[in-house]
């Protein structure tokens, strides 16, 4: 792989205009695609094979029309102290909103008035219109949005407190000025890693463009794909970060290659051999985690997964391409000018600077010295910050967790005051009788539904039945006594499946549940039954892809246990900070409450891949070391001196991208964000940077070795360049010296 890697490198560099020029059409063509693409998706969610899911199917077979996937707004008003809504004057300025919301836009289905539909509180102070739209939310039209907010604006100089929840506002979320600031710190550790300007702009200039395709491209195919906002969204912060990380491992080894006194065009070659061959298993990695996602079999998950792991592969492909031809363009100014000066001066440039240790060096030599205090240093204290893992609470977001300040969150306490904490989770029962025994109708098994479901507990409203127009299918809406995202709602909802089970072994008409709330507890569970699946699969081929690469048992199985070290600590610190509340002013969480539902296997799949990105790149150097003789101290040395500094940068700058969407509006974002954040620096800089040199110190030779059998059957890839060696050192540069011949 070496070989083909170098002459790849040497060819993107000989022909740099037109691998340049490329990337630039590929740029172009992708922006255009965007540019001209159809309206956005839809977001839809929908969770194949769960009981929530097949009753809303149910629902739109039998009640056709009934839009159960159109968006829904809840013009929640409430009426001054001292006043009910039943005053004449009050009534008067709801039924003029409810007038205008009828009429304010050609996408609205239907619109329930609160007095024909009983829909005030007890004390009558408060009440709300339920408006159903014909569209989802991402297909409402600016004025349809425009004319939903004239009308709450207008019943709000009536002396009425007007708020609106539902998912008729729901807007792609914005990052804030924080994503620049993340951005502005990888410009300034670039910088100060490569001390040329030069240099640092090219990981960051490299990495917009594969960004730039990548998001460009999916926004082009959002509409075809039902492809949702938050794809692109974690597109840009996965593609971003590995992008950057990539082009520094190149750009890095390249000034290492000329240094030692090689020629442009064969340090670029040997680069992209050496530290191209990292970056191509280490974006494999990703790509794994990232695909390896569709075993969950839940389509938004699967198509987030796809999205960023062609991201990853344009970053791949970037660097191994695209950076060396600029490294062409850039000549010698990658160097910093002091060393520019030196290999003017001595033809050799600074490698006589390598005698002195550098910090990698001596953090290195310090591990070696202790390695056990290191090992339980790093053990013990990421142990401690999972703790909280255990008290892991799942969910999905609702305007419950939107920020105080937003109408949605207003509404949604308006109406808790109001009706009660589960008003805004009620739980659809839908009782199929089509197929019940006979002398069994619908109303009849729906009577004995609402019957034992009456008596449960935690059933504070239950509603009447409805009917479809065949008289075979009825649903019936129950309102918790409890808040959407408590343990006593989950239980009710377990506890009515488990009654009416009974109901249907008896009539033969099913019962199901639906609803966020139910939705919620089936996501939860197949997330649950999936992860083991999942991690099975992710580690088990990245395992076999680890030892391809370092040709040990030991090195790959010290990387998947280090991992998963670092994943649960990291669940821990988000667990803390979102779930328990501590910091939560200072990274601007409004609202505690349950943890994402896809937080933990999302965090397994993309932080295995990353993680193992700095596993490659530095343990690589290592097992380059040992394979050219030196003793396994010697090498875990050699490869903090070369790697140390690099992984370290790199680390900081993905970080800093990560932490960059904290400032984001989308409470699932922030979540993301800060989790891929912490996960990454508990990874880099205490597992790779720490556990892996002490862990390495304890098994000297034992890490490197590989039964014979499998050195049979483990194909060679040449990760460390040894087909590289026998290469004249120092040949001419062949961008300067050929001379073109005209024929």
């Amino acid at each position: 792989m070496a070989t083909f890697l170098s002459k790849l490198g040497r060819f993107a560099f000989r022909r740099r205009r037109f691998v340049a020029l490329i990337w630039v059409a590929l740029l172009a063509v992708a922006g255009v695609g965007a540019a001209t693409s159809a309206s956005p998706a839809a977001d839809s969610f929908s969770v194949p094979g769960t009981e929530a899911q097949r009753a809303f199917d149910l629902l739109d077979q039998r009640f056709p029309g009934g839009n159960a996937d159109g968006a829904t707004a809840r013009v929640v008003f409430r009426a001054p102290q001292g006043e009910t809504m039943k005053d004449p004057a009050n009534k008067a300025a709801v039924e003029r909103t409810v007038h205008a919301l009828k009429s304010g836009s050609g996408q609205v289905d239907r619109v329930a008035d609160p007095y024909a539909a009983r829909t005030l509180s007890k004390d009558a102070r408060t009440a709300y219109a339920q408006v159903t739209y014909k569209v989802t939310g991402f297909e409402l039209t600016d004025a349809s949005k425009d004319a939903l907010k004239d009308a709450a604006k207008d019943a709000r100089k009536d002396g009425l407190t007007v708020e609106v929840g539902g998912n008729a506002l729901q807007a792609i979320p914005e990052t804030g000025s924080t994503e620049v600031i993340g951005i502005a710190v990888s410009a300034v550790v670039l910088v100060l890693t490569f001390g040329a300007l030069i240099a640092a702009g090219l990981p960051l200039l490299t990495a917009l463009i594969g960004v730039g395709i990548g998001v460009s491209t999916i926004t082009a195919l959002s509409s075809a794909l039902d492809l949702s906002s938050t794809t692109s969204t974690l597109a840009m912060m996965i593609g971003l970060a590995v992008g950057i990380d990539y082009a520094l491992f190149i750009v890095s080894r390249y000034r290492a290659e000329l240094t030692e006194g090689r020629e442009r065009e064969e340090a670029a070659g040997r680069a992209v051999g050496t530290a191209g061959s990292a970056v191509v298993f280490a974006g494999l990695t990703v790509v794994i985690a990232l695909v390896g996602l569709m075993v969950v079999n839940i389509p938004m998950l699967t198509k987030m997964g796809l999205a960023a792991a062609g991201t990853v592969v344009i970053a791949v492909l970037i660097a191994l391409t695209l950076i060396p031809a600029l490294l062409g363009f850039a000549g010698k100014r990658v160097l910093p000018r002091k060393a520019r000066a030196a290999k003017g001066a001595d033809g050799q440039g600074t490698a006589s600077a390598a005698g002195r240790p550098n910090m990698g060096t001596r953090w290195a030599r310090f591990v070696l010295r202790r390695p056990v205090t290191v090992l339980l240093a790093v053990v013990l204290g990421l142990g401690a910050v999972a703790i909280p893992a255990a008290s892991l609470e799942l969910g999905l977001p609702d305007d419950g967790a939107q920020p105080t300040h937003t109408t949605q969150r207003k509404a949604y306490d308006l109406l808790s005051d109001g009706f009660g904490p589960g008003f805004n989770g009620p739980l659809m029962l839908v009782v199929d009788a089509r197929d019940a025994h006979q002398g069994q109708s619908a109303k009849s098994a729906a009577a004995q539904v609402a019957k034992k479901v009456h008596a449960l507990d935690d059933v504070a409203v239950l509603t009447p039945p409805t009917f479809n127009k065949a008289g075979d299918t009825a649903t019936l809406t129950v309102v918790p006594k409890s808040k959407p995202s408590s343990a006593a709602t989950e239980d009710l909802v377990h506890d009515i499946r488990s009654t009416t089970a009974g109901i249907a072994t008896d009539t033969g008409a099913r019962t199901l549940v639906t609803g966020t709330t139910a939705m919620n507890v089936d996501v939860s569970q197949k997330l649950n039954d999936a992860l083991v699946p999942y991690l099975a699969l992710v580690v088990g081929l990245a395992f076999l892809l680890l030892m391809v690469v370092f040709r040990s048992v030991l090195v790959p199985l010290k990387a998947a246990l280090g991992f998963l070290l670092s994943v649960v600590a990291a669940l821990g610190a988000v667990v803390a900070v979102f779930q328990w509340g501590w910091l939560a002013d200072l990274f601007g969480v409004e609202q505690t409450g349950p943890i994402m539902s896809m937080m933990p296997i999302f965090m397994v799949g993309v932080v295995f891949g990353l993680a193992m990105d700095y596993e490659v790149f530095l343990v690589t150097r290592m097992r380059e070391a040992f394979v050219h003789g030196e003793r396994p101290g010697e090498a875990v040395v050699t490869g903090f001196r070369h790697g140390a500094r690099v992984v370290t940068a790199a680390a900081v700058i993905m970080i800093s991208v990560f932490a960059g969407f904290i400032g984001s509006s989308d409470s699932m974002i922030k979540m993301i964000g800060f989790g891929l954040a912490v996960a990454v620096f508990f990874d880099a800089f205490l597992v790779r940077m720490a556990l892996v040199p002490a862990v390495l110190a304890l098994l000297g030779r034992a890490a490197w070795w590989l039964p014979r059998w499998l050195q049979r059957i483990l194909p060679q890839v040449d990760v460390e360049g040894e087909g590289l060696r026998d290469e004249p050192t120092g040949a001419p540069d062949a961008s300067t010296s050929r001379t073109p011949a005209r024929v």
